[in-house]
């Protein structure tokens, strides 16, 4: 009886995530081997959705945009994030306004954001342009941001570290909170520097949460969608066209289905791929400190 009442209050859950989520995922395993317009009758495809990859340079771009767009935002908001909490965890004046201001840009609507984002770095009269204007830079040498190819990418990586860094960061300041203050007193004791401190106590205190951190913010990363779709519909050209876009514009703008199905078992493989390779790197580790 304990057992069925236990069961009953996970049913309600589970049915939705099985309907909802687990369900879909499945079907589109299946139709990344079939051909599909979604109103048509379904065809067996096979392995051509697979080969179509090789010959598909938008796919190659996509995927080349994903892995430079994770290969820095990962590594820089890890770094941002993790500076912030170290000196908001200080005992400095207005430490929790601060805090708030950091945070907000990650609770801020997507929308709102990334409008006042595209008006700040507008190539023509956004302030970012002016200041550089004002120092010097030649107006044949500014920026064009977003809507210029090559730097169009760079826009979209800050945006995207400016916005998620105050989640991190407070992640980071969970994790800081954590560490023994007896750590610390014991190597002022023995005359460390705070360089040594830094990285002698922090950042092998912060391990487990740096690990925590970068596999959410990899995985946050290579399905990134919104903040491309606001800022730049994956252009100039396909200068942001990145994975989960491609695979939009694949299954909503040309409705070939059975091939965005491919395209999102490829991403999903890869993301499941990286993701084992930082567990077994993150146990081997701590395999080497024990």
């Amino acid at each position: 009886m304990n057992t069925l009442v236990a069961y009953s209050f996970i049913a309600p859950n589970f049915i939705g995530f099985a309907v909802f989520t687990l369900g879909p995922i499945l079907f589109a395993f299946v139709l990344a081997f079939m051909r599909w317009d979604g109103s048509n009758p379904m065809e067996f495809a096979g392995l051509d959705n697979f080969w179509r990859l090789f010959s598909d340079r938008v796919f190659q771009a996509a995927f080349w945009n994903t892995i430079i767009f994770t290969g820095f935002v990962v590594p820089l908001t890890l770094i941002c994030s993790l500076g912030l909490a170290i000196l908001l965890n200080q005992k400095i004046f207005g430490r929790n306004f601060f805090r708030t201001v950091a945070f907000f840009p990650y609770v801020a609507s997507l929308v709102a954001v990334a409008v006042v984002w595209n008006m700040i770095f507008n190539p023509e009269f956004g302030p970012v342009n002016m200041i550089l204007y004002t120092l010097g830079v030649d107006p044949s040498n500014l920026p064009g941001w977003a809507a210029d190819r090559h730097w169009a990418m760079v826009t979209v990586i800050l945006f995207s570290v400016w916005k998620n860094m105050g989640y991190f960061m407070v992640i980071y300041l969970a994790g800081l909170q954590g560490i023994s203050a007896e750590l610390y007193e014991a190597a002022d004791i023995d005359g460390a520097t705070p360089w040594q401190k830094f990285w002698r106590i922090t950042l092998p205190q912060l391990a487990p949460t740096t690990f925590f951190v970068s596999v959410m913010l990899t995985i946050q990363s290579f399905k990134v969608f919104d903040q491309i779709f606001m800022i730049t519909q994956g252009g100039p050209g396909t200068s942001t066209l990145v994975l989960v876009y491609h695979i939009y514009n694949q299954a909503f703008i040309s409705w070939d289905l059975g091939y965005s199905s491919m395209v999102a078992l490829v991403l999903f493989l890869l993301v499941l791929a990286i993701t084992i390779i930082q567990f077994r790197w993150s146990q081997r580790n701590e395999g080497d400190t024990a």
